[in-house]
């Protein structure tokens, strides 16, 4: 594996990594009261020594009353910002880099309290939880992501990934489901969806300047509706990379639940290879890399995947020698191993540790609007 594709130097922005290995956003529940704890920075850096080029820390919630209620959710605000420079610290002398990921729950965050806002107070369709964000909230959302992505600046990451992804806010505004607005920020038209996301972009890249990277998260699919798009063709998904390359984005990040599945039947090419063909910065594909069931069944199934590491370095290899994507960030399998991509680079895969349900400890995460959803997933 020396020879890879896979270990080959890309620049992304300003900065170069070694590999292409990417870890994820993945919620440990190592916070206290927001504050990332020590166990949270020991974690990031003994998988920057593991191999991986770039961490994503776990989702952020921004520094807004409506962001989150979740006990263990991780937060960005002024009593936080020395937790996560202790992080960006670490990783920084295992030789890795980092960026901070920002989050909000949207009409995902489970609580009756007034506080719970979304494009227009739906979970999905028929299933109402908050209500519509006014536009001055918009107004309140867009300064705590700059706020947020400028604290992250000042303690050091290399950059900030936007949450669009899985169901929560920003993903509620994409989805034309959930996304009912007719005031420029919703309807049928996905630009005008992506709207927030584009404003977003372009003030951050504006207050922070041209070498900050800005990624963006985002999927198909959702918790709550496994089969939902957001993009439902090609020209829309076009559209979309389009407008956030303009706003100044420099790395997309698609996410899927299987990497290795066709996005539109008569294509081979993945949600991933669909954005590289749009877009001219670089682009990650991340999707149950290394086993056999996908990050849902492992939540709400409580199964244990299997290891299926040479067989995804293979389908990896010819992908990325094939131009679908650059990057590749694999998830539960790193949280398994942190050695990972050394075993892999050093042909070592019969010997990486498998991941189990039992290595996510007790997290205290609220999903009771996700489970009920799953009673009626295709």
């Amino acid at each position: 594996m020396n020879q890879s594709l896979l270990f080959t130097p890309l620049q992304v922005g300003n900065i170069i990594l070694p590999n292409r290995f990417v870890m994820p956003a993945m919620q440990r529940g190592y916070c206290a009261d927001g504050r990332p704890l020590e166990a949270l920075a020991d974690y990031y850096r003994r998988r920057a020594e593991g191999g991986v080029a770039l961490i994503i820390g776990e989702s952020c919630a921004i520094d807004h009353p409506s962001a989150t209620r979740q006990p263990a959710a991780a937060r960005m605000n002024p009593a936080t910002r020395d937790g996560w420079a202790r992080c960006v610290e670490e990783v920084h002398a295992a030789g890795g880099r980092m960026l901070i990921q920002l989050w909000h729950e949207g009409a995902l965050r489970n609580a009756d309290d007034g506080r719970t806002i979304s494009p227009s107070g739906l979970v999905r369709p028929g299933q109402q939880n908050g209500r519509a964000a006014s536009l001055a909230e918009l107004a309140e959302l867009r300064e705590a992501y700059l706020m947020a992505a400028l604290d992250a600046q000042a303690i050091g990451a290399e950059g900030v990934e936007i949450h669009s992804a899985h169901g929560y806010l920003l993903d509620q505004f994409l989805w034309s489901a959930t996304n009912l607005r007719d005031d420029g920020y919703g309807g049928e038209q996905i630009a005008d969806r992506a709207r927030l996301h584009a404003e977003i972009v372009s003030s951050i890249r504006a207050a922070c300047g041209p070498e900050f990277l800005i990624s963006v998260r985002f999927s198909q699919w959702k918790e709550v509706d496994y089969a939902a798009k957001i993009a439902r063709t090609p020209a829309e998904l076009e559209v979309f990379v389009r407008t956030l390359e303009r706003a100044g984005v420099d790395l997309f990040h698609a996410s899927t639940r299987r990497f290795w599945e066709p996005e539109w039947i008569g294509d081979p090419r993945g949600l991933a290879g669909w954005v590289k063909s749009f877009s001219t910065v670089p682009v990650i594909a991340v999707g149950s890399v290394g086993l056999d069931i996908d990050i849902m069944t492992t939540f709400i199934e409580q199964a244990d995947p299997k290891l299926q590491v040479p067989e995804a370095m293979d389908e990896l290899e010819k992908r990325v020698a094939g131009g679908e994507f650059d990057l590749v960030a694999v998830g539960r399998a790193l949280i398994g191993d942190p050695d990972f991509v050394h075993k892999v680079r050093e042909n070592r895969m019969n010997e990486i540790r498998p991941f189990s349900r039992s290595d996510l400890g007790q997290l205290e995460w609220d999903s009771s609007i996700v489970e009920e959803a799953h009673d009626v997933q295709p």
